[in-house]
């Protein structure tokens, strides 16, 4: 990161230099990287030097995110849905306007590790201006028994409040819809293995010719967290059907990958591995054209909705395929999604009413008779 004279920022190299060696991933790095410009932005608009920072700046920084317009939010086209609004074929809101509270308790967080480390090290303030997680000091759910629920805890100052969304499923006429716009054997590919191997899309951009074993119905990825290591997914044999095709039409055109290369590429000269702005423009024009707003995450959440619904799979199959941390993560899979909780109540509003028994025929039991008047 530089400074406005062109200079990197010493701090923040060398926190960026213990994250790499700690062996956290580029992209972990890079997004510590862009919290830090954004709060180093902030810090010379309000002309307080790095390491005199006081609990009041943090606050300040806080009030700015939450009343501040997110530029990554702004809508170059024309007919584009409002921020906030819901899409009627999804059921899924579109990004607000604003800075999402994730975005801000994410920020601290970096902000927190950043001056913590420089406390630590000496060359810093001598307290961390930033409140802890907690308010009793220590990190949420430190030690916790795995075999006893997670208990309830107070926020820390500054920190936004953030709901427990529901997984972001795809209906099934909109993923229906979304393969039938794509336009050629590459997307096709593309998209059928996101929802059968559960691949996030660095995960699945980063593959490699060597990655892909058809006859074992399994592909492999770099996970992130594990150090560089490749973990094996399923996918579908209709993926596969669909990679030949591409993989085919790629060879036609004079160019075959190496075990080594990856596997998808551009349509367009000159040839060039696929980016993930150039997949996310893809989806965008099938978006545009459907009515949707899906995106490459959301195929994941679809599969492992569908996994926990199989009745022949149980939960461990699907967090393995997952590749989850913990249980709980797919756990939360189990809860009743909101369309289907809207159907069976309307179905209660709908269903006819019983009719009424009929009384003939009915008469008292002579022993309550006795019971009650005594005998005669």
């Amino acid at each position: 990161m530089l400074d406005g004279t062109g200079l990197p920022i010493a701090p923040v190299s060398e926190f960026l230099r213990e994250l790499v060696a700690c062996g956290n991933t580029a992209a972990s790095c890079r997004s510590y990287a862009y919290d830090l410009l954004r709060w180093f932005r902030f810090l010379a608009a309000v002309e307080v030097p790095w390491n005199r920072v006081q609990r009041t700046e943090v606050r300040d920084f806080v009030l700015w995110l939450r009343a501040s317009h997110n530029p990554a939010r702004d809508r170059h086209r024309e007919g584009v849905p409002a921020p906030g609004s819901v899409n009627p074929r999804t059921g899924k809101p579109y990004l607000r306007d604003g800075y999402a509270p994730a975005t801000i308790n994410h920020a601290l967080s970096v902000i927190s590790a950043f001056y913590d480390h420089h406390v630590q090290a000496g060359h810093g303030p001598v307290v961390s201006p930033v409140p802890p997680q907690s308010r009793h000091g220590r990190r949420i759910e430190a030690h916790h028994n795995p075999l006893e629920p997670f208990r309830l805890h107070h926020r820390g100052a500054y920190r936004q409040k953030q709901g427990d969304p529901e997984p972001r499923t795809v209906p099934d006429s909109v993923i229906e819809d979304l393969f039938t716009a794509l336009g050629c054997n590459r997307d096709r590919a593309l998209f059928s293995m996101f929802l059968s191997s559960g691949a996030r899309a660095a995960e699945m951009l980063g593959m490699t010719i060597g990655d892909v074993h058809s006859g074992e119905g399994r592909v492999y990825v770099q996970s992130k967290g594990l150090g560089g290591m490749k973990q094996a997914c399923p996918a579908s044999p209709e993926a596969f059907s669909w990679l030949a095709l591409y993989l085919g039409e790629l060879a036609q055109e004079g160019h075959r990958p190496e075990p080594h290369e990856p596997v998808w590429w551009t349509r367009r000269g000159p040839l060039r591995p696929l980016t993930y702005t150039a997949l996310r423009a893809v989806l965008n024009r099938v978006n545009t054209r459907i009515g949707a707003n899906v995106c490459l995450h959301d195929l994941r959440h679809t599969l492992c909705q569908r996994l926990v619904d199989d009745p022949g799979l149980s939960l461990v199959d699907a967090q393995q395929v997952m590749r989850h941390r913990r249980i709980t993560t797919t756990s939360g899979y189990l809860r009743p999604r909101t369309d289907e909780v809207i159907a069976k109540v309307h179905e209660h509003y709908t269903r006819p009413k019983p009719p009424p028994r009929p009384l003939t025929g009915w008469t008292y039991d002579p022993n309550d008779l006795a019971d009650v008047f005594g005998s005669a």
